[in-house]
């Protein structure tokens, strides 16, 4: 082995790179360039005395010998994490922490308002980062330190994360206030006749988002939807401006109509659901702030509906 120095950042990057396989896909979570990616790399093979990483095909794998790094890496950055974290307790009204979010667009329109008032008033010191959520980086992203939660819909396995249920969301329609034909929208012949708005699913972001598209298309005739649009909010205010439905999550929806001239109907048949969930990462689950601000966001977004359970931080 080398006894050129590396630090805890390098560490952290080869832990990214084994997860990711990808030299621009870790520079994209770090939000660095892929030449500085590749000058780490270089150092990293030249104080362990081995490539790493290897191209084969499109893609980047492990070599023996780092393959055997990765278990004790992991150790080894989990017990950097709690040494740095070991504090007796975390204050909030004097902590100058930046805490940094994951969230969708409807999350940054919907829950970031919530949670930046909710800093503000514990301490002024306390920061706020939102960072878009990319579905297919959620847990490297969280693994690697990048981010401290993720906020949003996660379906089936989240490897070794730590999940939180905070609500569940139904899907409503929403038109402009004025719509001519809005008393007769809550049939269906009228409401399948209409022009309608379809956001358009993505692996970025809310996947789960994919279903309701595939709902809306089974019901509409192709020759309904009249426009396509990649984001619930352009969806609401092309809404607001003109004769055509949009279908969004209803907590959105309730949002928006504080500051946009629409009314919420309620589809005439049955849509999927959606469970807003928060996740973390494992080696920041003791950890002081991180608690706190768990803690704080369950407060803010916890469902209160009866009968719906809820689980502990």
């Amino acid at each position: 082995m080398n006894d050129g120095d590396i630090s805890l950042r390098h560490l952290k990057l080869l832990a990214l790179l084994l997860e990711v396989r990808s030299l621009t896909k870790a520079a994209v979570i770090l939000e660095t360039t892929q030449p500085t990616v590749s000058k780490m790399l270089a150092r990293l093979r030249a104080h362990f005395g081995d490539p790493l990483l290897v191209r084969v095909g499109l893609g980047m794998e492990p070599t023996p010998r780092a393959a055997e790094l990765a278990e004790p890496l992991r150790g080894l950055l989990a017990v950097s994490d709690h040494l740095k974290s070991a504090t007796a307790a975390f204050d909030p009204a004097t902590s100058t922490r930046e805490f940094r979010v994951l969230v969708s667009e409807v999350g940054m329109v919907h829950l970031v308002p919530q949670i930046m008032t909710a800093l503000e008033r514990a301490g002024g010191g306390l920061r706020l980062r939102a960072v878009p959520l990319d579905a297919r980086h959620v847990s490297a992203k969280l693994e690697s330190g990048e981010a401290d939660v993720a906020l949003g819909t996660f379906p089936g396995e989240i490897g070794g994360l730590q999940r939180q249920k905070l609500y569940v969301d139904p899907y409503v329609s929403v038109v402009r206030r004025d719509h001519p034909r809005r008393d007769l929208l809550s049939r269906l012949d009228a409401f399948l006749a209409e022009r309608h708005i379809l956001v358009t699913g993505s692996s970025i972001g809310h996947a789960a988002h994919q279903q309701l598209e595939r709902e809306m298309t089974a019901r509409l005739a192709p020759e309904s939807i009249r426009l396509r649009v990649p984001n619930f909010v352009s969806c609401a205010f092309v809404a607001s401006r003109t004769e055509a439905i949009g279908t969004m999550p209803a907590r959105l929806a309730s949002y928006l109509i504080g500051d946009l001239p629409l009314a919420v109907i309620e589809p005439p048949f049955p849509l999927p659901r959606i469970e807003i969930s928060q996740v973390w990462h494992e080696r920041v689950h003791h950890d002081a702030g991180h608690r706190w601000l768990r803690g704080r966001i369950f407060q803010l977004f916890r469902s209160r509906r009866r009968g719906e359970a809820d689980c502990d931080p």
